[in-house]
């Protein structure tokens, strides 16, 4: 059976110290249309991630979105997460999926480098290079080039766009081929805290973004499906 992967709209979580702002976020962007989310907070403890991500994790389920966890096999385990998202210097992914076993969903970062995706294709589900563009979430990123979506997909692999991503440009990624974009700002608010305090404009946001995407996957080169895009 094919796994289901993130398509269109990937949102990612951005740090709170409010459980209740953060699930009530979450599932306002999954009705916006976001086909999963990742859990990712560098500012609580242990103790708080554990209950921000079984509360997310419930969240996607009722919602009918898949649940990553970023960086953690130990989180996503026992949240019994949908899968794992590593980066650079959470371990070698052929390891990572050897712990992680075959059915969860890996995906590995890979920035602007398509000689690590091409690397790690055959142990990961999906790929994300970025930042496609300048992001306000981490500006010193190194730049990933638009072509490189077309040059995965064309090696056979499922491409995530992050950075900088929000309704004005996720259309020129879906046309570049990526499979799907992963947003925090353009959904959820500011870096630095300042976060949409109501439901109806975060769900308006995704909800933006997600059919801008969709309208690129119609419109460009590859017309693969984004299965809530649109």
């Amino acid at each position: 059976m094919k796994k289901r992967l993130p398509t269109g709209l990937y949102a990612l979580t951005p740090d709170s110290v409010d459980d209740d702002w953060v699930v009530m976020a979450v599932s306002a962007a999954i009705r916006g249309g976001a086909s999963a989310v990742q859990y990712r907070n560098k500012s609580v403890d242990a103790q708080q991630k554990l209950r921000q991500a079984q509360r997310i994790a419930q969240a996607c389920r009722d919602g009918g979105a898949l649940f990553i966890v970023n960086d953690s096999i130990e989180l996503a385990r026992a949240v019994g997460a949908d899968g794992l998202h590593i980066g650079r210097d959470d371990g070698d992914p052929a390891q990572v999926r050897a712990v992680l076993g075959p059915g969860p969903v890996l995906g590995v970062s890979c920035y602007d480098s398509l000689e690590r995706a091409l690397a790690v294709r055959d142990v990961a589900d999906y790929v994300a290079f970025g930042s496609v563009f300048v992001s306000t979430v981490k500006p010193g990123a190194v730049r990933a080039p638009l072509a490189l979506f077309a040059r995965a997909r064309e090696a056979g692999m499922h491409a995530v766009a992050i950075g900088g991503i929000d309704a004005g440009n996720a259309f020129e990624v879906a046309e570049a081929g990526a499979a799907a974009v992963a947003v925090i700002t353009a959904v959820f608010g500011e870096a630095g805290g300042v976060q949409r305090a109501d439901a109806t404009s975060i769900e308006t946001d995704a909800r933006r973004v997600n059919q801008a995407f969709g309208a690129g996957l119609r419109s460009g080169r590859y017309r693969g499906s984004a299965s809530r895009a649109g």
